[in-house]
């Protein structure tokens, strides 16, 4: 199920033996654009604490009432380690959460199901910054929230803006990101596939996509309220001359590389 980030913020998150927090925020990793961890506010159950947890541990997602379930007990999250969300989520963080769940390494072998489901790896990233060398353990996580502003960059000039992202509830990847385009034309939002994205610059806070601005233009429009169908999903690719992603996923992993800098 395709579903807008903006709905699954505020979902509850229940454990074995009740209720935790609410999601608050999403990370995902910069070379898959697969959601890594969900940022939970615990409200005054912890003292204002945040604390993240892995896709891993959802066991079923009740739409109807707006809830997560979790192969969880509250002690396990209570007792999690402390991480600041506030601040980016270094490797050394991940290495410590990973480790007292007992959940696998995914930087060291990807992991080829996420809650049952199998994610396709859909495009590898190569880091083209001036510290290069650090990258073999660098974090690629990246916030939600943090990304949500940066301008879209068309092959001839700039189009929009990132207005949100739009994510499959079972693999827990992002399908597309959305774009907002008032500038151009009033009130128009379309969505772009993350695997057209040619580069990220994460100093300059802008997204470059290797399709034109007319192309953009001409997709079909994104309206927030409405689900996102198969058909429109077929409009959209055929717009951009692309093959769809649910093709892609029986095919091997894509080979593009994506400059990041």
């Amino acid at each position: 199920m395709l579903t807008n980030a903006t709905y699954l913020k505020g979902l509850v998150l229940r454990a074995t033996d009740g209720e935790i927090g609410t999601v608050d925020d999403f990370y995902f990793d910069d070379e898959t654009w697969v959601i890594r961890y969900l940022t939970v506010d615990t409200g005054g159950w912890l003292g204002g604490r945040r604390v993240l947890i892995s896709p891993l541990a959802i066991t079923h997602t009740d739409w109807p009432v707006r809830r997560l379930d979790l192969a969880l007990t509250k002690k396990q999250v209570q007792n999690s380690p402390d991480v600041n969300t506030q601040l980016p989520v270094s490797r050394q963080h991940e290495s410590a959460f990973n480790g007292y769940y007992g959940y696998p390494s995914y930087w060291t072998a990807f992991p080829t199901f996420v809650g049952g489901v199998g994610i396709p790896p859909p495009l590898t990233i190569v880091d083209d910054s001036d510290d290069k060398q650090r990258q073999s353990m660098d974090s690629h996580l990246r916030s939600t929230k943090a990304v949500d502003g940066y301008h879209i960059e068309a092959a001839d000039g700039e189009i929009g803006h990132v207005a949100g992202f739009v994510i499959d509830g079972e693999t827990w990847t992002i399908r597309y990101v959305e774009v907002a385009t008032q500038n151009w034309w009033p009130g128009k939002k379309v969505l772009l596939s993350p695997v057209w994205i040619e580069r990220v610059s994460w100093e300059k806070s802008k997204v470059y996509v290797g399709v034109s601005r007319e192309v953009i233009r001409d997709a079909p429009q994104y309206v927030e309220s409405l689900p996102i169908t198969r058909e429109y999903e077929d409009r959209l690719f055929a717009n951009y001359g692309r093959p769809p992603y649910w093709m892609q996923d029986l095919a091997p992993a894509a080979s593009s590389h994506i400059g990041v800098k």
